[in-house]
């Protein structure tokens, strides 16, 4: 199969946002880390705890946004990646590979950013992820189990929060990166496969080439 110029720019880019997927995704999960250390998951303790990270907590203003500059970065990054990866589509499984662990890193991506609204606990946030609940609960069938497991059965309050949190850290996190790996080492893969099909190639018209000669 022939391999066009834009062919190799495209698959080059996509490598290249892989990497910055990654790079960014090891970034939030970083700084979120660190500001575990002083972020309290309750009901109002949530906006004190960020607002003493800004103001007392050394570099803490510099962590707290970098993790939330990171995360939106993270889903500008994986929609671009994925009209980059269908323009310059190869159909091999190691494209296959990287384009559904693109897609579902980019979703998990959305995750992590939807059940962050609420653990700054403002206004905003509060308002925002209550529409949110209202949209869950009308689902049929199985709405209204989904609001009580994000809730807590109840209203939004410090279980709420501390729902979110679980599922932001220990669940959507560690899924993230592990995508993130997944898709740079099939994109990684592709680029072997396409180079030892280029080799093979090259090497075919070498001996045509002798054969013709001779």
């Amino acid at each position: 199969m022939q391999i066009t110029l834009s062919d190799r720019i495209l698959r080059r880019l996509a490598t290249i946002l892989s990497v910055a997927m990654l790079t960014l995704c090891v970034m939030h999960l970083s700084t979120g880390v660190l500001l575990s250390f002083y972020y309290e998951p309750t009901a109002g303790g949530a906006y004190r705890s960020l607002k003493m990270i800004d103001t007392v907590v050394s570099y803490g203003w510099l962590f707290h946004k970098t993790h939330d500059l990171s995360g939106n970065a993270m889903i500008g990054v994986g929609l671009i990646q994925m009209v980059v990866m269908f323009l310059g589509r190869q159909f091999r499984k190691s494209w296959l590979t990287a384009w559904i662990s693109g897609i579902l890193f980019t979703l998990s991506a959305i995750a992590l950013d939807w059940t962050a609204m609420l653990l700054d606990w403002t206004q905003e946030g509060y308002w925002r992820f209550s529409i949110e609940l209202g949209t869950i609960e009308a689902i049929p069938f199985i709405g209204g189990e989904l609001r009580d497991i994000l809730t807590g059965g109840g209203a939004i309050s410090t279980i709420t929060v501390q729902h979110l949190y679980a599922l932001n850290s220990y669940i959507i996190s560690p899924i993230a990166l592990l995508l993130a790996i997944v898709h740079l080492a099939a994109l990684l893969w592709q680029e072997r496969e396409i180079s030892a099909d280029k080799t093979a190639e090259d090497a075919f018209q070498a001996l045509d080439a002798s054969l013709v000669e001779s």
